[in-house]
């Protein structure tokens, strides 16, 4: 477990894999600790490194409070909304 300047906490809790229509399962472990439930609503953010995509974080829209929209509003404006 790492954390970073802002305390968050963060770990590996699974690993998933892609399937051929693009779709990925959630262990229902990893659900269960973060209380994820069907029609639950996720943000995707990613990050670029050299041109190329090398993080994607998913981030629980309810979680999605008023400093991060300050931050990334402009990003998610039509998607938010």
């Amino acid at each position: 477990m790492t954390k970073d300047m802002s305390g968050c906490q963060c770990q590996v809790d699974a690993l998933v894999t892609i399937d051929a229509r693009g779709q990925i399962v959630l262990p229902k472990e990893v659900r269960k600790k973060a209380a994820i439930e069907a029609g639950d609503k996720f943000m995707v953010i990613s990050k670029e490194s050299g041109g190329k995509v090398c993080c994607i974080f998913l981030v629980k829209a309810d979680y999605f409070n008023e400093s991060i929209k300050g931050t990334l509003g402009p990003m998610v404006k039509d998607i938010v909304e």
